[in-house]
């Protein structure tokens, strides 16, 4: 009995551990296939959005972030380009830049509109959805506004515009002698340049240079140049308003049949993905850069009245535009400011006054208000940011160097969408974010670089 009581006893036990092992068996099966939903695979990942230029909520963005960084490093151990190939992409970058500086008189203005369009198109679907009127005439009304505006603008700082010109040789000789002092410095560094010179083109076996003229020698040609570049500028300025209004009438119906052309489901949600980010990052930019500098205006306006700078609305408009420029825009209009107060004040210290105020005001919108409204959404790595600037000012001029922070935005969304340039647009992007841990609530940095 003893014998025959132990079998079943030992038949429970054993079907006791089979049924542990099973137990286990189903909890480390769960874990994998969570861990598989925490590690989506590549295929996977494709069908996600990668992260925004401009971010909205901080815990999508940081799991978009990771999941982009693990299709980023898949595209770089998937690409591999011999060396006939990189050489190969050199030439055709090299192409394309040289394309874009020889036909800049027909390009940039046809750049520009598209930019701008960016930012108007959403406005003319409000305009036309709630009036029901034709996206055309819509289009139409909008930039005879623009241009009503700017004329206006115009029109206003033109009669003091050509007044501080006109009296710009008196003023001129007015400020030499209050720059008195500066005289020796000044003939120090014009003897020290010369001399340097001179040394550069003995050892390149040049004669030697020629004294360099002064500077109010060269206020002549300041008019026939402004003459000269007349009718190239109003050539560009009819281009861009063609172009931005079929851009704003017809501009979906482009969009609509370049992504019919797309072969398969997967390239036509990345077209309408890259065009869709593009438009809503790129109009949000301008809205929000547009917006800061009519208040730059505007105060600068105001500052320039109670100083008693003459002509405040000339330099306030001055400043607005400026403001576009990052960096050298504020720049610029703080030495102008100073050269307006030097002509217009009788002491060198009251110059200052003006110039000083605008660089409170810069400070005060480029490092507080303008960052709390972009910097934890816009980003883009800073360094490459000036390198764009100052690509783009020595290939197109001012409004290239205007153009230099959207291009560089469109080009990292284009990138992130794209599988093979993602790296590309890892390099754009800003500064990493804080890594939040699994409940969401503590950022954490991450400890090593291969945490990224």
């Amino acid at each position: 009995m003893r014998h025959g009581g132990t079998v079943p006893l030992s038949d429970h036990r054993g079907g006791g551990w089979q049924a542990g092992e099973k137990g286990r068996a189903d909890m480390q099966d769960k874990a994998t296939s969570s861990q598989t939903e925490r590690a989506p695979s590549g295929s996977e990942l494709r069908k996600r959005p990668p992260p925004s230029v401009l971010a909205t909520d901080p815990v999508d963005e940081v799991e978009a972030e990771r999941e982009q960084q693990v299709r980023m490093h898949e595209a770089v151990r998937r690409t591999r380009l011999s060396v006939s190939q990189v050489c190969l992409l050199i030439l055709t970058i090299l192409s394309v830049f040289y394309t874009l500086r020889i036909a800049a008189g027909i390009v940039l203005p046809m750049v520009m509109a598209v930019v701008t369009n960016l930012m108007l198109v959403s406005p003319v679907r409000l305009v036309t959805h709630w009036f029901r009127l034709p996206k055309a005439i819509v289009a139409l009304l909008l930039i005879l506004t623009i241009f009503g505006v700017f004329a206006a603008i115009g029109m206003a700082v033109s009669v003091p515009a050509a007044g501080w010109l006109a009296s710009l040789p008196q003023d001129l000789a007015a400020a030499q002698v209050k720059l008195s002092i500066l005289r020796g410095p000044m003939q120090l560094i014009e003897t020290t340049n010369y001399r340097v010179q001179s040394l550069l083109s003995v050892a390149a076996g040049d004669h030697a240079p020629q004294a360099v003229a002064p500077i109010t020698a060269g206020l002549a040609p300041i008019g026939s140049s402004l003459l000269l570049g007349t009718r190239a500028f109003m050539g560009q300025l009819f281009t861009f308003f063609i172009m931005l209004f079929f851009l704003l009438a017809q501009g979906d119906s482009l969009l609509r049949r370049f992504v019919e052309i797309m072969p398969t489901f997967n390239d036509k949600r990345r077209a309408v993905q890259i065009a869709s980010r593009i438009e809503r990052n790129i109009s949000i930019y301008l809205a929000t850069i547009t917006m800061m500098n009519v208040l730059v205006g505007v105060a600068n306006f105001i500052q320039c009245w109670l100083v008693g700078v003459p002509n405040p609305l000339l330099w306030g408009v001055a400043a607005f535009a400026l403001n576009y420029i990052p960096i050298i825009g504020p720049f610029t209009g703080i030495v102008l400011y100073f050269f307006v107060g030097l002509l217009a004040f009788p002491s060198v210290m009251h110059a200052f006054a003006a110039p000083t105020i605008y660089l409170c005001i810069h400070l005060l919108e480029g490092e507080t208000i303008t960052p709390m409204l972009l910097a934890r959404r816009f980003t883009l790595n800073p360094v490459l940011v000036m390198a764009s600037l100052m690509f783009w000012d020595w290939m197109w001029g001012i409004t290239g160097a205007f153009l230099s922070v959207p291009m560089l935005a469109v080009l990292k969304i284009v990138c992130d969408h794209v599988d093979s340039l993602t790296p590309i647009g890892h390099i754009i992007g800003g500064p990493g974010r804080l890594h939040l841990s699994p409940d969401h609530r503590h950022p954490t940095w991450p400890a090593h670089d291969h945490d990224l």
